[in-house]
C-alpha cells in the first residue's frame, strides 16, 4: 500500500482491474478486495504460476522442462494435493475473467487428471512432467480471451468422450454386481 487508508486503493491497484474485465461500483467494498487481488488474475502473473508449475527447470543436455509441481509431487500424498492446490490460481483466474463453463470443465479434468495419476509413486510424477496441466490450463485461458465465444469441435469432442468413459465408469461395478447375482442365484 501507499500508507493511505487500507480501505482505499491506491492508484497502482486500480490501474490493474481493466486488464481483468471486471466491473463493479467504484467505492464499493467489493472494488477494494478486487484491486488488492487483482495482481494474481493478470496474464503476466498467471503466466509466471504456470511456468514455475511447469516449466521453471531443465534437465541438462535435454529439451525436458519440468516445475515444482514436478518436485513437490516427489513428497508422499501431500505433494499432489499442495500441488493441485497451487494449481487452482489458473482456473480460477479463468472464472473471473468469464471463461465458459466448456473450458472451465476441461481445465478442471486437466486438473483432476494431472492430480490422481500424480499420486501414483514415481510413474505419477513422470507423468506430470510430461502432461503439463497447468501450461495446458493457461494455453486454454489465453486461448479464450483470444477468440471469447469460440469453442472448437474439439472441445466438444472432449467432453462426449469424457461423459461417455464416466458412463463406462459407473456402469462396470452395476454390469459386475448384476452379473455376480445372476451367477449365485444359478449355483
Amino acid at each position: 500500500m501507499n500508507g493511505s487508508n487500507p480501505r482505499q486503493p491506491d492508484s497502482r491497484s486500480t490501474a490493474a482491474a481493466p486488464e481483468t474485465g471486471a466491473a463493479f461500483n467504484p467505492g464499493s467494498s467489493a472494488q477494494d478486495r478486487w484491486n488488492r487481488g487483482a495482481w494474481l488474475f493478470r496474464d503476466s502473473t498467471l503466466e509466471k504460476i504456470e511456468i514455475l508449475l511447469d516449466e521453471a527447470f531443465r534437465v541438462p543436455g535435454t529439451q525436458i522442462r519440468f516445475g515444482i509441481d514436478g518436485v513437490i509431487g516427489l513428497v508422499p500424498g501431500l505433494g499432489d494435493v499442495l500441488a493441485g492446490l497451487l494449481s487452482l490460481v489458473i482456473p480460477i483466474a479463468a472464472w473471473i475473467r468469464g471463461v465458459p463453463y466448456i473450458t472451465l470443465v476441461r481445465m478442471a479434468v486437466n486438473l483432476g487428471i494431472g492430480v490422481l495419476v500424480g499420486t501414483i509413486p514415481i510413474f505419477g510424477d513422470i507423468f506430470d512432467i510430461a502432461f503439463k496441466p497447468n501450461r495446458r490450463n493457461y494455453l486454454l485461458l489465453r486461448r479464450h480471451l483470444g477468440e471469447p465465444r469460440r469453442h472448437t469441435g474439439k472441445d466438444w469432442v472432449f467432453l462426449l468422450v469424457l461423459a461417455g468413459a464416466m458412463a463406462l465408469i459407473f456402469a462396470i461395478p452395476v454390469v459386475l454386481v448384476i452379473w455376480f447375482l445372476i451367477w449365485v442365484s444359478s449355483h
